[in-house]
């Protein structure tokens, strides 16, 4: 065979072989993010004609479901119109699909291979959906909602034995029923509202002082401090060059590190912190799960990493750019959601161990048979059992005798953090929050509260909050 005949077999050999590798890319390692893009019209057409499957409460109750129209055409229905709005999200062809919609709809529109499912096609049953079962609890919902009482913010609370997401509330919120393109794009407009925002996953706020308790952890679980050690409180200290006020410009002198998260006294964390310095502090944030996207069952398009950010671009938290003294306070450029602070409170309550959160307990076909379960597994090891012990103890005495407690229960000891982060410095508004967990001893509860530009403390206001819903979860 002569050289041109052999260039030109050589040519028709790699473009066949390109040929294949695309063709196998689409229609086999890239299959389902194709089918479940929710810009993919053609596949939200063919789904018309299938009885999707419903989801379904942990206590059985039916947040979403399909209903047969003309033409043999299914469109969804949500029975409890917005009480679980961004968790569920929502599917239609017209706007497409968001929240568990989208990330269960392998299994919601049948999609979900199993061996029962495979002999449904080759004996040519008719396709359908399978149900996804929640761990989400209606009540504690419609209580975290009534606390919020259409003020902007977000309550989430999680088990923190199991990651199991008990509660996903953020206000403003909407109703899923029938929505069209025109009122899609209103509710998109709303730019002071943002109602199709879920605040629980999305576009983090400055979590206050909440967050002293990763900078105790890292502190405590380091070794180079106990909660006894003293440091200095008294109100001024220099950090990175610029004074540094405690609230109502309150002087402490040698306090020890229990009474500064009792009371917390930012001059004493913003020191502790630079005392630890960068690379340390991050590594702790880091096994938090900070500086990327929540490992839950959710679109990763409706989940922010939690940080530091300039300029719009998560910083690394060992960058120049960080002021360690204040981001260990819960300052400077910290953007956090309240999911993230909710696993911080859920990883100290579970003696160290955080659990990679999650919304499905578990996928049952239309027989009744179970399909697919979600196990509790550990997302990472942040800090020894003793160190949980000991952050523990302090955040009980926040509640018992500190800044938070208006979030104590009758009977039950809670342990948590109140914060306050300024929107605008000289304003009387501010982001609030409150992380905690229930009953500090046996916790089944871990919970963070968030209110977005209001008058007053995270102890009055966000703490008020997670006590009735953490009540609700405990006396269900």
């Amino acid at each position: 065979m002569n050289r041109p005949i052999l260039r030109v077999f050589g040519l028709v050999v790699v473009l066949f072989a390109v040929l294949v590798a695309f063709t196998s890319r689409w229609t086999v390692f890239e299959a389902s993010s194709l089918n479940n893009n929710p810009l993919n019209r053609r596949q939200l057409l063919e789904e018309q004609r299938i009885d999707r499957g419903r989801i379904v409460a942990a206590d059985g109750t039916v947040l979403a479901r399909s209903v047969l129209g003309q033409g043999g055409v299914y469109t969804r229905f949500y029975p409890k119109n917005g009480l679980f709005a961004h968790a569920v999200g929502y599917s239609f062809i017209t706007i497409g699909r968001e929240g568990l919609e989208a990330s269960r709809n392998t299994a919601l529109s049948g999609r979900q291979t199993s061996v029962n499912s495979i002999i449904d096609q080759l004996t040519g049953r008719r396709r359908v959906g399978q149900d996804v079962i929640t761990t989400l609890d209606p009540n504690a919902q419609r209580v975290a909602l009534a606390g919020l009482a259409g003020r902007r913010g977000a309550v989430v609370a999680l088990d923190p034995r199991t990651g199991a997401v008990k509660v996903m509330a953020s206000v403003p919120g909407f109703d899923p029923n029938g929505l069209s393109p025109r009122r899609f794009a209103t509710l998109n407009r709303s730019q002071t509202a943002t109602p199709l925002v879920n605040r629980t996953t999305q576009f983090g706020y400055a979590p206050g002082s909440s967050f002293k308790v990763v900078t105790a952890t890292a502190a405590i679980d380091s070794g180079r401090y106990t909660p006894q050690s003293v440091v200095n409180g008294r109100n001024g200290v220099l950090v990175s060059g610029v004074p540094l006020a405690n609230d109502y410009n309150r002087s402490f002198g040698p306090i020890d590190l229990t009474t500064a998260l009792t009371q917390s006294v930012n001059t004493v964390w913003a020191q502790v912190a630079v005392s630890l310095g960068k690379p340390l502090l991050a590594r702790y944030m880091d096994r938090f799960g900070f500086n990327r996207k929540p490992q839950l069952d959710y679109p990763t398009t409706q989940m922010s990493s939690s940080g530091e950010y300039r300029n719009g671009i998560l910083l690394n938290p060992r960058s120049t750019y960080v002021d360690l003294g204040r981001m260990g306070i819960g300052q400077d450029k910290l953007a956090v959601i309240p999911l993230q602070m909710a696993e911080v409170a859920a990883a100290v309550a579970n003696q160290g161990r955080l659990m990679t959160p999650h919304l499905t307990d578990r996928i049952v076909d239309r027989d009744g048979r179970t399909v697919q379960t979600i196990q509790p597994s550990v997302q990472s090891v942040v800090m020894k059992p003793s160190t949980a012990q000991a952050v523990t103890g302090m955040m009980e005495s926040v509640v018992t005798s500190g800044t938070g407690t208006q979030a104590q229960i009758p009977g039950i000891k809670v342990a948590g953090k109140t914060g306050t982060a300024e929107t605008q410095i000289g304003t009387a508004l501010n982001n609030v929050w409150f992380i905690a967990f229930a009953p500090a001893g046996h916790p089944r509860v871990a919970i963070a509260v968030t209110l977005q530009k209001v008058p007053g403390f995270g102890g009055d206001l966000a703490a008020p909050i997670a006590k009735q819903v953490m009540g609700a979860l405990l006396h269900a």
